[in-house]
């Protein structure tokens, strides 16, 4: 007999070590799994989720989206998800122009006011991750919302604040030359309608129809004895007179809120003319900001038409005719066309709010 041994030990010791690393990996995986898990159940209770296909079709949401937003997944299954979003969003654009940015393979993120099943709005700051498979192909989309309603609520009661204050500080200005607050409100009113007209988006009209009754907050500086004086001023009154409008843009220009640098533009130069011959800096044509020019226009229809402590309020046609004569002159050419195209919603406005 012959007997071959061969020694196994160091097989053994290494099948060992494979069994531990096997275990392990098996712990590890498990462990894995489970924080993914935890991960998935941290994120599921604090965001909302929605997934959309390449066509921007849903395909599902999360419990959260559903607390938020209203819908069942039987609601939303196979629509677009556009149709979530208000209206806004889809005339800007915004829908458009994100997905296109999706189908690039970027991630994107926006602020959505998005419309509820009970027809009401709520707020999300969204994340759209393109989802892509082991190719780099995007499969589909990801939308990760926070809720901001709380945000967006306070941002807005802030805003209306900010508001009021900035018309109540016109009133003031007008105030002193003994206008009514009515005044104020009809210029504010007037330079909406005029920036719509003119093509000026809806958001950017808001701002000039808040910050267009600080136009006079600059004669808050001017003596009582000239500003409420029956009759004509002399030259030298009329010089500070004229100092109202670097007043009222000194005190407004160093904010960095946009009302208030719009009131700032507006109290600078809603007193010059569209031939260079208006004060304080004698701008001309089209370096005048719209702004300016807007608000002249309103200021002056609004000022002609009622009465002040030097003059009777004209008519309305010896108005009209004014403003025939100064197109070109005093006021933008092209703003007084559309005044007179859309007279009648200026004059709606001025029945609205009548002086008391």
């Amino acid at each position: 007999y012959i007997g071959i041994r061969h020694d196994i030990t160091e097989l053994e010791q290494y099948k060992e070590i494979l069994k531990e690393q096997l275990n392990d990996s098996n712990k590890s995986l498990q462990e894995n799994i489970n924080y993914t898990q935890q991960y998935e159940a941290a994120i599921s209770n604090s965001t909302a989720i929605l997934k959309t296909d390449l066509n921007n079709k849903v395909t599902y949401i999360n419990q959260k989206f559903r607390e938020l937003s209203g819908y069942t997944l039987n609601d939303l299954k196979g629509r677009n998800c556009s149709e979530i979003r208000h209206k806004k969003h889809i005339e800007r654009g915004d829908c458009a122009r994100l997905s296109e940015k999706v189908k690039d393979k970027e991630v994107v993120c926006f602020v959505f006011e998005n419309i509820a099943k009970n027809g009401g709005s709520f707020y999300t700051s969204t994340t759209i991750y393109p989802m892509k498979n082991s190719q780099g192909e995007v499969t589909e989309h990801l939308h990760l919302m926070h809720d901001i309603n709380e945000i967006i609520q306070l941002h807005n009661e802030l805003d209306e604040t900010q508001k009021e204050i900035i018309f109540k500080m016109g009133e003031i200005a007008e105030s002193r030359s003994k206008e009514t607050g009515q005044h104020v409100r009809r210029v504010a009113e007037y330079t909406r309608l005029l920036a719509l007209l003119h093509g000026i988006n809806e958001d950017e009209a808001d701002i000039l129809k808040m910050a267009s009754p600080m136009h006079d907050i600059g004669k808050v500086g001017i003596p009582d004895s000239i500003l409420n004086k029956p009759g004509k001023l002399n030259p030298d009154e009329f010089e500070l007179m004229k100092t109202h409008t670097t007043t009222g843009y000194q005190m407004l220009n160093s904010s960095n809120r946009p009302i208030l640098k719009a009131a700032s533009i507006v109290a600078g130069e809603h007193h010059e003319k569209w031939d260079g011959s208006g004060y304080p800096k004698g701008l001309q044509g089209e370096e005048i900001h719209i702004y300016g020019r807007i608000t002249a226009i309103a200021d002056v229809f609004d000022a002609l038409g009622s009465d002040r402590v030097y003059k009777k309020a004209w008519g309305l046609d010896r108005i009209l005719e004014l403003f025939k004569e100064e197109r070109g002159k005093h006021f933008d050419p092209s703003l007084i066309d559309l005044f007179f195209e859309n007279l009648d919603d200026f004059l709606k406005i001025r029945d609205t709010y009548k002086d008391n």
